[in-house]
């Protein structure tokens, strides 16, 4: 590829990141610590697009005596290769979310010693928790420290056959290794509640547990008291 093509990749490529780190987009791809990743690698790519494109021209003057090329160049289906580059730049997919969480198994944490579950504390009412460490204190701590308290749980609604689930994509490192924690509901559930949506749901532990279809693990439940919708947030992963 000639230097001036190479310039024109760089820049959109450079430029692509440094769009999705000012929108907040790479919050669908990556966790958040990955912005001060992101921003260094768009800049350098920015700048290394500047360099390129000085030799580009520079080396062009001098092969031809300060006149403009003419010659054929590279075939233009080449230029098809910038077609992902600027379908990043222009296009952000969304989070994943109920369409995905419904074809993945859902995932529990790790099994810990009860020692390690923290009491929740007595003067906050609701106790706002993760879907994941409610799903860990409700396996692997039976719900000891869960008892006695109003818990408070955000994600989004998938259904499981017509049953409504609250779900929510943890992701290790970024979206390719992303996979749901699922949670039942227990008790009256409002109707009308529609895949994607977030909501935030307020009840108590539930001792009743179901499976999984998908990869066989453990489903913990919710006793419901109230389920509430809420604006999708920023970061949609935990």
């Amino acid at each position: 590829m000639r230097r001036d093509a190479q310039a024109i990749v760089l820049l959109l490529v450079g430029g692509g990141l440094i769009r999705l780190a000012w929108t907040g987009d790479y919050l669908n791809y990556v966790k958040p610590y990955a912005l001060w990743l992101i921003l260094p690698a768009g800049a350098i790519l920015l700048a290394v697009a500047a360099i390129t494109a000085w030799h580009a021209w520079r080396d062009k003057r001098e092969a031809h005596g300060g006149e403009d090329e003419h010659g054929h160049g590279e075939p233009k289906v080449a230029w098809l290769l910038l077609a992902p580059v600027v379908g990043m730049l222009l296009v952000a997919p969304d989070a994943l979310g109920s369409y995905e969480a419904e074809r993945t198994g859902t995932v529990v944490g790790a099994e810990e010693d009860r020692s390690t579950y923290p009491e929740l504390p007595d003067d906050v009412d609701p106790v706002p928790l993760t879907l994941l460490d409610y799903a860990a204190r409700a396996i692997f701590d039976d719900g000891h420290t869960l008892e006695g308290h109003r818990i408070q749980l955000r994600g989004f609604i998938l259904y499981d056959g017509d049953e409504p689930q609250l779900a929510r994509m943890v992701v290790a490192c970024c979206a390719a290794d992303a996979r749901p924690v699922k949670i039942g509901f227990d008790g009256e559930v409002p109707a009308g509640l529609e895949p994607d949506q977030w909501v935030e749901v307020v009840g108590e532990y539930s001792p009743r547990q179901g499976r999984d279809e998908i990869n066989g693990e453990l489903v913990p439940y919710i006793e419901v008291e109230s389920v509430t919708g809420i604006p999708t947030p920023d970061n949609e992963y935990q």
